[in-house]
């Protein structure tokens, strides 16, 4: 049976072997992960479609083209059970792998005679200096991914192509902070999801995007077109990059829907079960920095989309009230957004709304 590189969308032409979770001549069994490709877009595992034994066709870190044969299964029942070598017999062969990293360790690992495996000796160039010998060992390389070749390629597009700017802004987070201590258990309790800061951002930016559409707009040559629908995209950090999975008609879903659909991106981008489809089609990006402790940053356009709000760490700052500085848990605000149809006047404005229902929740946006 072999084993061949799925189609995963139309604009995906190639992936790359990113590694083989089974080593060749392996006894695996049906829908046990055997590798990771990767392309431009996504990450995704391929899965034994029987019983059998692997064979390695294409090794890790090739490039091949949709559709590309990279391995087989020779189809035969999995063992029932791997018994364990009567006494007195020889020790297990240990693989040149063990050995290599036993090497690098300085770890002694004995093989069937029962003897240290000899260490070669180490061979320095004699034109070498010392000092360059150290240079070199403190110094790797790898090529880039498909995923982080395609981020790389996108934000150059995003700087080039575009006539970027941001505003800044600030918005009081307590009456959220106070909402969620208030109706955060019953919350869960309901719909088994925690009530965190993002459905009130998607719901606040639905509504703006509401009242400014060119927010929500995208340039197609000459033409500006406006969308009458609100696709949010939500920004993941995965393990091989930030990837922008989409919630289709934000504007209708409840808070309990927007965090269980969230959740459940971030478990498949975990577990590389994404689809190309679930990035496609957004016409404006949430992205949230302050997870990770950003206090202020410049978020950057996702073509063709023409703007993009960045979330910050909530943190509490002296801020003036009727007269008195007081303290507050304040997050400050970002919106980039493409000055090419979307005026300052109309980014300042949509940004001040969007500060307005974060800070005034309650009528727009409570759902438990």
């Amino acid at each position: 049976m072999q084993i061949k590189v799925p189609e995963v969308g139309e604009s995906v032409f190639e992936a790359l072997v990113a590694k083989w979770l089974k080593e060749d001549g392996a006894q695996v069994a049906k829908d046990e992960p055997l590798c990771e490709i990767e392309t431009d877009k996504i990450t995704l595992e391929i899965s034994a479609e029987a019983d059998g034994i692997l064979r390695v066709k294409v090794a890790a870190g090739t490039t091949v083209k949709i559709g590309s044969v990279i391995g087989e299964i020779k189809e035969q029942a999995a063992p029932e059970a791997v018994k364990a070598p009567p006494a007195g017999e020889k020790k297990p062969h240990v693989s040149p792998a063990a050995r290599k990293l036993a090497r690098e360790k300085l770890v002694e690992v004995r093989g069937e005679a029962g003897k240290p495996p000899e260490v070669p000796p180490v061979v320095r160039s004699e034109e070498a200096t010392p000092y360059a010998a150290a240079r070199e060992e403190r110094v790797s390389r790898r090529p880039m991914t498909p995923i982080r070749k395609r981020i790389a390629e996108r934000l150059l597009a995003a700087r080039r192509e575009t006539a970027m700017l941001t505003s800044f802004n600030e918005a009081d987070l307590g009456r959220v902070l106070e909402l969620r201590r208030n109706y955060g258990e019953e919350f869960q309790r309901r719909h088994g999801a925690k009530l965190g800061f993002m459905p009130f951002f998607v719901r606040a930016c639905c509504e703006a995007l509401r009242e400014f559409p060119a927010v929500n707009a995208r340039i197609d040559g000459d033409d500006i077109v406006f969308h009458n629908y609100y696709d949010i995209g939500i920004a993941v950090s995965g393990e091989k990059g930030l990837v922008v999975p989409v919630l289709r008609d934000a504007d209708r879903l409840r808070f309990a829907e927007i965090e269980r659909a969230i959740d459940d991106f971030v478990e498949r981008i975990r577990t590389n079960r994404l689809a190309i489809a679930d990035l496609e089609g957004g016409t404006f990006t949430i992205t949230n920095g302050g997870v990770f402790g950003s206090l202020m940053s410049t978020p950057i356009l996702n073509p063709p989309q023409s703007g993009v709000l960045g979330m910050h760490a909530v943190q509490e700052r002296p801020v003036a009230r009727d007269g008195q500085v007081v303290i507050r848990p304040m997050m400050y605000l970002a919106l980039s957004y493409d000055h090419r149809i979307i005026d300052g006047r109309e980014a300042v404005l949509f940004l001040k709304k969007v500060k307005e229902y974060i800070e005034e929740p309650e009528e727009m946006l409570l759902e438990t």
